[in-house]
């Protein structure tokens, strides 16, 4: 029987919120349904913040409630504070997602909050989780590189990714949020962190902007990882960090895992067509490479 390796869709959340338009509810739900219809396991849904800093975001109840009664599905959102994690609650979301940095100058930046803050903030948030049964994922930004600082201490990420795992994050994402890694940086990041936090427990989460991102995707899942973000038809970046437009397309990945004989229970077909809609819908290039050679 072949491995599985799970994706972990973050397009209708990290792929949208950078969108300058601002996108119908009703889109974002249709482009979910198709992502569920190709046979997806797990999508982040939205985002919890205010929609005074990610405007597009401000249907994020309405995108929850909608997919409250899919029990079958891992469907998180992205919830920054106590406040947001209450607001999702109420939604009937069942997994939210944290997220941090290993970079200080980049966290202050994103959450005007130092890492150490951050993590203090996630405690009363992780405590409310564990009394309604909520699991909860964690994101660590700037694994491989800052666009505020540069260079990231390796020691950093492993020390943040290590305290989102003692706090109680199931899994830790591992994000190269500027898409300057490269293969051998980016299987040392995982190894290293691999070290103080079990490899079951982790997830990458790599940006394309300078074309490395399937390269590094393909060095973590040779060096053991198993669980892979990306962005269906490679939407999406970071609002916070210039140039860093463009998550690794959900098509580009599932291809190659196949090829290299992974199941991932999504359908190709259907798949490269969720992404030509919301490209259509939006009116955007597909950023991936495969929906450009895929027949019409």
């Amino acid at each position: 029987m072949s491995e599985t390796i799970r994706i972990v869709e973050v397009g209708p959340r990290d792929g949208l919120q950078n969108e300058a338009a601002m996108v119908p509810t009703a889109t974002k739900i249709a482009l979910i349904d198709k992502l569920i219809e190709a046979g997806h396991g797990t999508i982040e849904l939205t985002s919890f913040v205010s929609p005074k800093w990610v405007p597009q975001m401000a249907d994020a109840a309405d995108v929850a409630r909608h997919f409250a009664d899919r029990t079958n599905l891992r469907l998180p959102v992205l919830a920054p504070n106590l406040q947001g994690l209450e607001r999702a609650l109420d939604c009937g979301v069942r997994e939210v997602a944290l997220f941090t940095a290993a970079s200080d100058a980049f966290n202050k930046r994103n959450t005007n909050a130092t890492i150490d803050e951050s993590l203090q903030r996630f405690e009363p948030m992780m405590d409310l989780a564990r009394s309604r049964d909520i699991k909860v994922r964690g994101y660590v930004s700037t694994v491989l590189g800052c666009p505020y600082q540069g260079d990231v201490p390796l020691s950093e990420v492993v020390r943040v990714a290590r305290a989102l795992h003692r706090l109680g994050c199931y899994e830790i994402s591992l994000g190269d949020t500027i898409g300057v890694g490269t293969p051998r940086k980016a299987r040392a990041m995982l190894r290293s962190v691999a070290n103080e936090v079990p490899l079951s427990s982790l997830a990458v989460h790599f940006h394309d902007t300078r074309g490395q991102a399937l390269a590094n995707v393909f060095a973590c899942v040779e060096a053991g990882v198993r669980v892979v973000d990306a962005s269906v038809a490679g939407l999406g970046g970071c609002p916070y960090a210039q140039g860093a437009s463009g998550n690794v397309a959900t098509e580009d990945v599932v291809y190659a895992l196949h090829g290299m004989g992974f199941e991932t229970g999504i359908d190709l077909g259907k798949l490269v067509a969720a992404g030509r809609y919301i490209c259509s819908e939006i009116q955007r290039s597909n950023g991936s490479k495969l929906a450009l050679a895929w027949p019409e």
